[in-house]
């Protein structure tokens, strides 16, 4: 559990998925959290669609910066064979974030690690998944009321609403 005093605000942290309603965030804090995370992200939404080198970025730099695979591997003090091979696990999209960040060290770099919305913002995702709870709620109830014979229709409008009343309450509570 992580609680803050000065600000009166707890976290649960919850391993356990059978019962889980202490990992849901008070809605104060998650508003602060989508706004703080928006301000940290918008930086790294400007380069999100800057393709990666077809070979990597370790191979990119390291060629850019005139340093060849036997000094890199000195800096790294391994093998060149272990040098080549970081590149290669790098372009095959194998590396782990820890060797990564050996071979960003030695290339004089600073890696940087980020998740970054596909699309819009992490509000707008906040939103996309209110709104896919939303619908599966509200087709849930749909189908169960046509089975019955007592569907009512307006099922698009009912999303909308139900996505409102989710967003609001994640808000408000």
């Amino acid at each position: 559990m992580y609680y803050n005093f000065s600000t009166g605000i707890g976290i649960v942290f919850c391993y356990n998925r059978t019962n889980c309603a202490e990992t849901r965030m008070n809605p104060e804090f998650r508003k602060l959290r989508l706004e703080q995370l928006q301000r940290a992200l918008t930086p790294f939404l400007a380069v999100k669609d800057i393709p990666r080198p077809q070979k990597g970025w370790i191979r990119a730099i390291r060629e850019a910066t005139g340093i060849t695979v036997r000094e890199m591997a000195k800096r790294l003090h391994k093998a060149p064979s272990v040098a080549a091979h970081l590149e290669g696990s790098e372009a095959e999209y194998r590396i782990t974030l820890g060797k990564l960040r050996e071979a960003a060290d030695a290339l004089g770099c600073q890696l940087v690690y980020v998740f970054v919305p596909k699309s819009g913002g992490i509000q707008e995702l906040a939103e996309e998944r209110a709104r896919n709870k939303a619908a599966e709620n509200v087709r849930a109830v749909e189908h169960s009321m046509a089975l019955e014979n007592q569907a009512v229709g307006g099922i698009e409008h009912k999303i909308e609403e139900e996505t409102r009343r989710l967003l609001k309450r994640s808000r408000k509570k």
